[in-house]
This record gives C-alpha cells, structure tokens and sequence, in this order.
C-alpha cells in the first residue's frame, strides 16, 4: 500500500537531485522553478500527511486558484467564478465529509452555475457563460479525487510531471511527428518517452498498476492537450503568470485533472 511516509524520501531525493541538476545547468529560469518546486513540495507532501483533512485543504486551494485562472481564460465575469468556485469547494467537501453525496453535490453545482446566466437574462453571451461555467465545473472539480485517492494522488502527480518533462525535452531531441495540431511543439517521441518515464517512476514508487499506467500514459497527455485547446481558444500562453517559471497553476496541473479523472472511471482492485 502506497503512503505519504513511503512517498517522502523520494520526493525529497528527487527535490535533491533536481537541484544539483538545475545548479550544474546555471540556467536562471530551471533555478526560479526549481525553487518554486522546493517550497510547493514539502508543503503539499505535509498536507497529505495529515490525512483526507490536509488532502482536502490542498483541493479546495487548488481548485479555487484553478477556477480563478481559467475564468480569466474564459473571460467569465465575478460571479461566474465565485459561483463556480464555491461550486467545485462543495464537491470538495462532499468527497471529505459525505462521499455518498458527491453526485448530488456536482449536479447542485451544476444547477447554481446555470443559474447565473439565466438570472440575468443575459442573451448576448448566455450560453457561452454556461458552457464555459459546465466546462470549468466538470474539469476542476476533479481536485476532489485528492481526497480519496490519498497518496496514490501524490505517486499520480510525481509520475504526471517526470512524464511532462521527459516528453519536453525528449520531443525536442528527438523530432517526429506532431502529436496534435492543439499543441504543435509536442511530438509522438516525446509522448512515448515521457509514458515510458512516468512508468519507471510509478515503479520506483511503488504505485504501478494497470490504471496508474493508463492514468499517467493516456490521462496525462490528453490533459496537457485539453488546457492547450483551451488556451488557443482564449489566445493566451500561459494560465497565469504568477507561479514562478510556470506561468499559471493550471500549467502545472492541466495532466495531473484528465489523468486523476482516467483512475476514476477505471476499476481499481
């Protein structure tokens, strides 16, 4: 059984391993990230320590700077993003406190997300408020599989980003074909490279099986793809730029939602 304490002096190798790595590079722009990844590691990994409290107060964090970043991409207004906010806090708290009601509490979110439009009679941009508002719902209010899945959440999340590097770099070197026209710097190479590297990782963490498999090599990519479709369509670059040498958190996160949404639906022994 995976756990937080089997899980920490991986992380913590790999934080120093990491650094060695971006210190020899000399590159300011590795260095301001690895920073970043310095103090957002050993806070979230102690949250998890905590249990489904600490797991639930990271999900609630992260889905609400999650919804703030994609309704500046979606240009939804205050209330849509309060609205949805609140929306994904209370499926959140659903899967901390009452699991049985988790449905319940997305289609009530559902409801109140529709409402906003609908209250105000808003014609002209009605039905892309309540797209983009469904849309943002169904997606981040994925963060409340954090709350379950524990630790097996954390090993998905370190497996998610070795993949994310690994194919960056690998795609780069070694060229091919495109692997969407939604992103066309990322090659079929640097897919396959980078599934084959977040497998090795869930290996070395203990957390290999046939849906943290599927979840890393199939949610991953299609994750990473899904917030690049987003962003063309709102012509931005990045989510954000407030996280140092990440732009946005939903840059960081985008492969760690489809991929947390893939060991979902899939049956686990």
């Amino acid at each position: 059984m995976i756990t937080v304490a089997s899980l920490a002096p991986h992380l913590g190798g790999a934080l120093v391993l990491g650094g060695l790595a971006v210190a020899a590079s000399r590159r300011r722009e590795l260095v301001i990230r690895w920073c970043a990844w310095a103090v957002g590691v050993p806070l979230v990994t102690g949250a998890f320590w905590l249990g489904r409290p600490g797991a639930a107060a990271v999900a609630i964090v992260v889905g609400v700077i999650a919804v703030m970043e994609y309704g500046g991409l979606m240009r939804l207004g205050r209330v849509d993003r309060v609205v949805l906010a609140a929306a994904v806090v209370g499926v959140v708290l659903a899967a901390w406190l009452a699991p049985g009601q988790v449905l319940r509490a997305v289609a009530a979110g559902a409801l109140a997300v529709a409402a906003v439009p609908l209250l105000a009679g808003d014609a002209d941009h009605g039905l892309r408020r309540l797209g983009a508002g469904l849309l943002g719902l169904a997606w981040l209010s994925v963060t409340a599989a954090l709350v379950p899945l524990g630790a097996s959440a954390l090993a998905l999340f370190v497996a998610v980003s070795v993949a994310d590097i690994v194919a960056y770099f690998a795609g780069r070197g070694l060229g091919g074909p495109r692997l969407s026209p939604l992103s066309p710097a990322k090659r079929w190479s640097g897919t396959l490279a980078g599934a084959a590297a977040g497998l090795g990782a869930l290996a070395v963490l203990s957390a290999l099986s046939w849906p943290m498999a599927v979840a890393v090599a199939v949610g991953g990519p299609a994750g990473d793809l899904l917030e690049s479709m987003i962003k063309r369509g709102a012509r931005a670059k990045d989510a954000g730029r407030w996280l140092p040498g990440s732009g946005g958190l939903l840059d960081r996160i985008d492969s760690l939602l489809i991929a947390l949404a893939v060991l979902l639906v899939l049956p686990r022994a």
